[in-house]
């Protein structure tokens, strides 16, 4: 089996993707949104990084990342996440019974899948697209037709901030949207 080995860059903005286990629809619902907002929360407040922006989709996550300097250790923030999310989620209650031998092996429940994606990203230009990938995800996805009626998102807060138009990417009120191209980064954002 390959041995696949993550990038360690010190202070560095990552890019990743938290799928959920079977893409169970978990954040369809308002309160497991809740659950995972605290569980990053006490993460950020362990080991703290910058969330610089998120999209929270019914069955993934994408985040971007800017850990601190000399500090490159996203993966136990990752794991830390995803098990204080598991619990709060699940409790004390058993597994299920049809739960595979090899997550009862590594006492796993079946809420994420094993693994996440993740990418450093180099320049300030690649952040800015994978910026845009977060954002226009939702509309990617089906799940509306312009960025902005997507709350699961740090897009109104970079609305706010001026960097993008509210109607960016907008298909409201007539307009034709002028879909970004991914092409080029669809091979690593883990979908």
């Amino acid at each position: 089996m390959p041995q696949y080995r993550r990038a360690r860059i010190p202070g560095s903005t990552i890019f990743i993707t938290c799928i959920t286990h079977q893409r169970q629809p978990l954040f369809h619902n308002p309160h497991n949104i809740q659950l995972l907002r605290r569980a990053l929360a006490q993460t950020q407040q362990e080991k703290p990084f910058t969330v610089t922006a998120a999209v929270i989709l019914p069955e993934h996550l994408h985040f971007l990342w800017q850990l601190p300097d000399q500090d490159c250790n996203y993966s136990a923030r990752v794991g830390r996440m995803k098990v204080l999310f598991t619990r709060a989620l699940c409790g004390n209650t058993a597994p299920p019974e049809d739960l595979s031998e090899s997550r009862k092996k590594h006492r796993e429940r079946d809420v994420w899948q094993r693994r996440f994606w993740e990418r450093s990203l180099c320049d300030q230009q690649e952040v800015n697209h994978y910026l845009d990938y977060i954002h226009y995800n939702p509309v990617k996805h089906g799940l509306v037709t312009c960025p902005h009626l997507w709350q699961y998102s740090s897009f109104s807060r970079y609305v706010a901030q001026g960097v993008y138009s509210k109607y960016w990417a907008c298909q409201c009120r007539g307009n034709i949207a002028r879909v970004p191209d991914f092409s080029d980064i669809v091979d690593y954002v883990g979908e």
